[in-house]
């Protein structure tokens, strides 16, 4: 197990050290200076200056690039010089000094993702830390709503092969699969949120979090996250209906469902003590691939329904071009997606004995 740990995050740092590199090099041939972004109408000669050496606008590519992997690194070296970009200061990495040399300070600290270019240098993280739990909420429950009717439905349809239901169920399934999100979005907001608000009580647009009526606070608005999770769980519906279905009727003709039903075991027996559990590896497959994607694909579905989460912080990122925002963001994605195949591998082997953590 600890060896197969040590494998794993092996590969995944050099997966996250390969998404570090790429999306360096994407924004960072983009045309436009991010020095004159964030001066926006407020540009001078010097202001350009000076924000251009606080922040390493002002050294070669290559420069600029070391001085990020140094910001994300957990051990991260700075100089001593107090006018260097990465002079260490509590305020702005956290962390702690390890040891000091006459050149370096040593520093223990959580991965610097920088300062928003447009949110008056609002860190990065504290914006992720604000918006990403409501996207992780929304996920959540898009995953759980695809996985408790999806199962369900394709166990129907299993147990009805090639019959209208079974294709009645394939229909609805290839449907769901193919109906771009955004367009859902703006159907079911319509629909449930506008055309039927009296009987459905849902709103077409709303956050996890409302500002109370009075002004004296927030409150918790559950209802709100109601037709993002449908919207969003519709497309993984369709995926696990037709999964469960196909490794389902593969497991019913297996050698020992065979024997179980010589025993006289009932349908209802076979299907949730011997069947089901291993038929829901491609299930788990495929839900590990949707809940990561989900965090970066919720992007149009949460700013449709004024959802304030990591989606729409994406959204607002890229219309005002706050590019540590937008790379910070893909990075936290692609971490959470690396996390998630390691938790997966280990479920694998629950549901299944015969896989092997090798």
């Amino acid at each position: 197990m600890v060896k197969y740990f040590l494998n794993k995050l092996g590969y995944s740092f050099f997966t996250l050290f390969g998404v570090v590199t790429v999306v360096f090099i994407l924004f960072n041939i983009l045309p436009g200076d991010p020095a004159r972004m964030m001066l926006d109408q407020n540009e001078n000669s010097e202001q350009l200056v000076l924000i251009k050496k606080k922040y390493g606008f002002d050294q070669p590519v290559s420069t600029q690039y070391l001085y990020y992997l140094n910001d994300l690194s957990p051990i991260s070296f700075h100089k001593t010089q107090n006018d260097h970009y990465t002079f260490y200061t509590n305020e702005k990495y956290g962390g702690s000094v390890l040891f000091s040399t006459k050149n370096y300070d040593i520093v223990l600290k959580t991965p610097y993702l920088r300062e928003s270019f447009q949110k008056n240098g609002k860190k990065v993280t504290d914006i992720i830390l604000h918006t990403l739990p409501s996207t992780v909420v929304l996920a959540v429950l898009s995953i759980v709503i695809a996985l408790l009717i999806g199962v369900f439905l394709g166990v129907l349809s299993a147990l009805n092969a090639n019959s209208f239901f079974d294709r009645l169920i394939a229909l609805i399934s290839t449907l769901g699969m193919s109906v771009p999100s955004f367009f859902s979005a703006i159907l079911f907001a319509w629909i449930f949120g506008y055309v039927l608000h009296n009987y459905t009580g849902l709103n077409m647009t709303g956050s996890l979090y409302e500002v109370d009526d009075f002004g004296e606070g927030t409150h918790l608005a559950l209802k709100n996250a109601i037709l993002p999770a449908v919207v969003l769980g519709i497309r993984p519906l369709g995926v696990v209906i037709q999964l469960m279905r196909n490794s389902l009727l593969e497991v019913l003709n297996q050698e020992y469902i065979r024997t179980a039903r010589a025993k006289g075991l009932s349908t209802y027996k076979i299907i949730t003590k011997h069947a089901l559990k291993n038929a829901m590896n491609p299930v788990v497959t495929a839900m590990s691939g949707w809940f990561a994607s989900m965090l970066a694909g919720a992007v149009f579905v949460e700013y449709i329904f004024g959802w304030n989460g990591l989606g729409k912080e994406i959204v607002d990122a890229l219309n005002n071009l706050d590019l540590p925002v937008i790379m910070g963001s893909v990075i936290v994605v692609a971490t959470t997606f690396v996390l998630i195949t390691i938790l997966v591998d280990l479920i694998y082997a629950y549901l299944d004995p015969r896989i092997k953590l090798k």
